[in-house]
């Protein structure tokens, strides 16, 4: 699935006043839902939004200076897209997690706004968010930390 198609069905959903849509094409599953504020969250398959998402000068782009020291049972979550970061699902709501909080595999860890789409960045294992490494409105780069998350 291309950006075109994925404009396309954002462009049906409006016209029809569709609220979500999920499909699954080649092996790969999007899934578009309308939120409360106007934004449009994608959850897919990390394969899929990667490569359609990021700009590929940056996917290329080293990011040594950028890489924190990997310590023993501490995941990094990693953006999957160039974009914007937001820890709350709007500005007057609380964040989804903070340091020290517990959270469980498959739980919202914060937002990445992509070309008017929310995309909803999941957590893949259970544990403690350590640190959180980028500030809310921030932007972020394919592949960039952006937090901690100590595994138990």
């Amino acid at each position: 699935m291309n950006i075109k198609e994925i404009k396309e069905l954002l462009e049906l959903m409006a016209e029809h006043n569709v609220g979500e849509i999920e499909i699954e094409k080649d092996n790969a599953k999007i899934k578009l839902r309308k939120m409360a504020t106007g934004g449009i969250v994608v959850q897919s398959t990390p394969q899929m939004v990667a490569p359609i998402l990021r700009a590929p000068a940056q996917a290329e782009a080293p990011l040594a200076a950028a890489q924190p020291v990997a310590e023993e049972g501490v995941t990094i979550v990693r953006s999957p897209m160039v974009g914007t970061f937001y820890a709350s699902p709007a500005p007057d709501q609380p964040a989804y997690v903070s340091a020290g909080k517990a959270v469980k595999d498959g739980d919202v860890l914060c937002i990445i706004e992509a070309m008017k789409l929310m995309n909803e960045i999941k957590s893949e294992v259970s544990g403690t968010v350590i640190e959180i490494l980028v500030q809310n409105g921030q932007t972020v780069e394919y592949d960039q930390p952006i937090l901690k998350i100590k595994k138990g």
